[in-house]
């Protein structure tokens, strides 16, 4: 895949978001010139994955003052649409944090907007760079051996998912480029097949050997011996290191904890909020019932059924192995808690360029 990949661009007077709601079969790019368009295209998952939506709320900021300039909008009306972008999926916190870091240039004007948001882009490509060789590197001295290694993996969390590279999947290129990679098991992830459609995409891309499997197979698959270890993202994670991510996740979490082989996250520090205190305290999006009800439009439940469709479950803290971020890894099931070991520089926004603290 080249490395330039990126789900996310401002092209002068707009965005252009890689569109994947249409991969595998169809690459193309939503041209984003209104707040309208850019709400309704992470709600729809046009861009999705909590550092990209991230990036696209950074440039949101920038959307709104050119879409208010170009209508006549009051300095209120344009922080209205502001906050529109901001609360357009509530339960992964990059996208807050990402906003309300590039809303403190509101006041300088459109250029410093931009230059705060292409900064958040940047630093979040470093970040991703930073955890695959931090993941990779933990991975080969407690479980690599002397062969290949074989990887579970659930949802997206590739250059797609993000400003560039990839948080999971990042770690998982990272041994591929190091001749350390056997096979990945990619998790199909229901209900829209994030998994099957965007990560093996990726994975061809990179020509990395692969299966898709179904989310129901994971535990399985674990379980028998087939995996040596599981990496996953995050879309929030709490003080206590209890982590919310794509719905599906606590399952593979379980089985890697019965058969005793690690369980990581990988994500940046911008995902994790320590004023979050636990998991209980994560809000728990709801999508859409059709989207378990039917397929491609067509009823496949009965007429009376109704249906349950959570975007995301919460990790207990207990069964994450490690916490890679650009930071390093926290081994959060031993005790060292994001709360504990990370620290926010005074006067910081939530989130934003947490530090490790090493006493």
């Amino acid at each position: 895949m080249p490395q330039e990949l990126r789900a996310v661009q401002w092209t002068g007077s707009g965005l252009a978001l890689i569109d994947q709601t249409l991969l595998p079969q169809r690459t193309e790019s939503l041209s984003v010139h209104d707040v309208d368009a850019l709400v309704d295209a992470i709600q729809r998952l046009v861009v999705r994955g909590a550092p990209a939506i991230g990036a696209a709320g950074g440039y949101g900021v920038a959307l709104a003052l050119v879409e208010g300039e170009r209508k006549g909008w009051s300095e209120a009306e344009v922080r209205a649409a502001v906050a529109r972008v901001r609360e357009a999926r509530p339960t992964a916190v990059n996208l807050m944090v990402c906003v309300d870091r590039v809303m403190t240039r509101f006041e300088e004007g459109l250029d410093a907007v931009l230059e705060e948001a292409a900064a958040v882009q940047r630093e979040d490509v470093a970040a991703n760079r930073a955890m695959g060789a931090f993941g990779a590197d933990w991975l080969l001295e407690r479980v690599g051996g002397d062969r290949p290694l074989r990887i579970l993996t659930h949802c997206n969390t590739g250059a797609l998912a993000t400003a560039g590279w990839g948080t999971a999947l990042g770690v998982v290129r990272e041994l591929h480029a190091r001749g350390r990679l056997e096979v990945v098991y990619a998790d199909e992830t229901r209900p829209l097949l994030q998994g099957s459609r965007l990560t093996a995409w990726e994975l061809v891309q990179e020509g990395i050997p692969h299966y898709v499997q179904t989310d129901g197979a994971a535990a399985g698959t674990i379980l028998r011996g087939a995996v040596d270890a599981a990496i996953v993202g995050a879309d929030r994670i709490a003080a206590n290191g209890d982590t919310a991510n794509k719905v599906g996740t606590v399952g593979v979490a379980l089985a890697c904890a019965d058969a005793g082989i690690p369980f990581l996250v990988a994500a940046p520090t911008t995902t994790v909020d320590l004023d979050t205190k636990t998991g209980d305290d994560i809000h728990i999006e709801l999508r859409s019932e059709e989207e378990v009800l039917e397929w491609a439009g067509v009823r496949t439940a009965p007429a009376e059924s109704r249906g349950h469709n959570p975007a995301f479950d919460v990790t207990p803290g207990r069964l994450i192995t490690g916490l890679v971020t650009e930071r390093g890894v926290l081994e959060v099931a031993a005790g060292e808690l994001p709360g504990d070991r990370l620290k926010r520089p005074h006067g910081e926004l939530p989130g934003d360029r947490l530090e490790v603290d090493t006493r």
